[in-house]
């Protein structure tokens, strides 16, 4: 291949970094890549970094050293995350969604990969920094598979699954007993003992917290398995109850219920979001 520009390059790069986030690059790779010095790949990412701050695309953090390189770390403007949230609520307000019990239809929004990976890019921006390292991200099924695999891939980790059923075919299991916080009965979480390293750190994904007991059991799993829990983010959150099973967590969305006149009353948490 013969010698690429600069801006063939730099094109190259955006698309090489932004394809794996949280994924390190070292300056060798690129020099073998393009056949340029690293000087020159190291201007090259100067530029690429700078684009992508100035457009609000994500940051591109560069690492020192003789193994230096650099990564992508997606980020969302808050212009872009406010009007993400925003459009999902405009989305969850259709009465149409409405089904008998007073439950919403949510299929459609969890299940688009528009706004799943959205709500992963910001759960990642959040857990992105060397701080709050991430080793795992862990969900139970079903609904909120979409949102924590998007921020499995943001964070460059593997996604954990917790079960409500014994999967034979998955191998020696640790099961824990936890009570629904919205139903108040006894339910069993179970997760493969050789899913999760012992001393990992854990983000906890879901895509809905009424009391929380979901949560709780998710964090007491990880304990049993010797290690932390990084974090808890769900995108809605009710209300009510007011007390959650859980103290610390991050949610996107409110969800207040429906009035009297059927009116689904949902509004972004803007303290947690911005």
């Amino acid at each position: 291949m013969s010698k690429l520009k600069r801006n063939e390059r730099i094109g190259a790069i955006v698309k090489i970094l932004s394809d794996a986030p949280n994924k390190v690059f070292t300056l060798n790779y690129f020099t073998e890549i393009f056949d340029s010095a690293k000087s020159t790949i190291s201007e090259d990412l100067v530029i690429v970094k700078k684009l992508m701050e100035d457009l609000n695309l994500g940051r591109v953090m560069t690492i020192a050293g003789a193994a230096g390189g650099a990564k992508f770390v997606p980020a969302l403007s808050k212009i872009d995350k406010t009007q993400l949230v925003e459009r999902i609520c405009q989305d969850v307000r259709n009465p149409d969604r409405i089904v008998p019990g007073n439950f919403l239809y949510m299929a459609d929004i969890l299940y688009n990969p528009v706004y799943a990976k959205g709500i992963g890019d910001i759960f990642t921006e959040r857990y992105s920094s060397e701080e709050s390292r991430v080793d795992y991200v862990l969900t139970v099924e079903t609904k909120g598979i979409p949102i924590a695999v998007m921020t499995a891939r943001g964070l460059n980790v593997p996604l954990v699954i917790a079960r409500h059923e014994n999967k034979v075919t998955e191998g020696p299991k640790l099961s824990i007993n936890y009570v629904s916080g919205s139903s108040g009965t006894l339910r069993t979480m179970y997760i493969a003992k050789n899913a999760i390293r012992k001393g990992s750190r854990v983000l906890i994904v879901d895509d809905f917290m009424r009391a929380g007991g979901s949560a709780k059991g998710m964090s007491a799993l990880v304990k049993e398995l010797d290690c932390e829990v990084a974090g808890i983010c769900v995108l809605f959150d009710s209300v009510h109850p007011t007390q959650k099973l859980v103290s610390r967590y991050t949610s996107l969305i409110r969800y207040e219920g429906i009035d009297s006149n059927g009116t689904i009353l949902v509004h972004p948490n803007y303290e947690d979001l911005l």
